[in-house]
């Protein structure tokens, strides 16, 4: 073989280690972020649009493990789809590569996109509590381990189709005592972050369902109290715990703006208040940034979100919210 030979053939292998899809269109994978790049923070709703994609039997994205439906988009007249990125709040900042596969007939078209997550400041709190609400003996621990695996199994039963049409609302209006993504500090020991919105209302307070859903799981857990997870379809869940009556079963149907049950202080609790959750495909997202999404108005949200509490009128206070579904 002679030099220009060998030359030639490293210079080819080169380039295509560089250039995979442009020396070989029919054989490589789109290069990583080819189709577009998106960027959110720890904890944020990404919308994603795909544009000039109809027909589709299946619209599937991938992003650091998790899938990620997309639907047609209703704002293209179903000439391209639309799909909701969950960044968790623990999900490493920096680029990472989301990858969708279009499905149509035998053929399936790949995309790749670049997304950026951005490290978001959370706050840390301090707070001090009875210790057996802290520390579990050996039979709470293994209550814990099984409520876990219990809604585990439960949220990996997500529905096929889309529930929900329209925007999401506010399940309860009032002061937000516990933020989300905050790093708890319990009797001096660190806890995981706080993986929803804590908002303070008095007891008995309506909770109403945050869009249309299906009830997956009513439970009465040892940190949650008495919770409602609701699920809206294609992965998307919301959560309610610490409530003082539930108002619903499992396997109900039920619509933006319906009374599902009442603020409480059920569980890890030092006060009224809801706990609201929401997860995107797995991931634990800020529930108020569902409220921001680009959908059209929900009719609910004229609905009043304070109701007349039944019980008795609790004093003026600032309920401080140590619930949640983790230690």
């Amino acid at each position: 073989m002679s030099f220009l030979d060998r030359f030639l053939i490293i210079a080819v292998v080169l380039l295509a280690s560089v250039f995979p899809v442009e020396l070989f269109p029919n054989t490589g994978p789109v290069p990583r972020g080819g189709d577009g790049q998106f960027s959110g923070k720890q904890g944020q709703v990404v919308v994603i649009t795909v544009p000039d994609l109809k027909d589709a039997a299946s619209v599937k994205g991938r992003f650091l493990g998790r899938t990620m439906p997309l639907f047609p988009n209703p704002a293209v007249g179903g000439t391209g789809y639309i799909g909701l990125l969950g960044i968790d709040l623990q999900d490493e900042p920096g680029a990472h590569e989301l990858t969708i596969d279009a499905q149509s007939g035998e053929q399936t078209r790949h995309l790749s996109f670049q997304v950026l997550v951005v490290k978001e400041k959370f706050a840390v709190e301090h707070l001090k509590l009875p210790k057996d609400k802290v520390d579990l003996d050996e039979k709470a621990a293994a209550r814990w381990k099984a409520e876990q695996e219990q809604v585990r199994k439960a949220l990996a039963e997500e529905s096929g189709m889309r529930l929900w049409q329209t925007g999401f609302i506010e399940p309860v209006h009032g002061k937000r005592t516990g933020i989300f993504g905050s790093v708890r500090i319990m009797n001096g020991q660190p806890r995981n972050p706080h993986n929803g919105e804590d908002i303070g209302a008095p007891m008995g307070t309506d909770v109403m369902a945050s869009n249309d859903g299906v009830v997956r799981l009513v439970v009465d857990h040892i940190f949650s109290g008495r919770g409602i997870f609701v699920d809206h379809g294609l992965g998307l869940y919301s959560m309610y715990f610490h409530l003082s009556d539930v108002l619903v079963k499992e396997g109900d149907l039920i619509r933006a703006g319906q009374v599902i049950g009442k603020v409480g202080a059920t569980g890890r609790a030092t006060g009224p208040h809801l706990h609201w959750g929401m997860k995107v495909n797995g991931a634990r997202v800020n529930p108020y940034t569902l409220l921001e999404l680009p959908f059209p108005k929900n009719p609910a949200v004229d609905l009043p979100v304070v109701a007349t509490p039944t019980g008795v009128a609790q004093p003026d206070v600032t309920p401080v919210a140590v619930g949640g579904d983790t230690r």
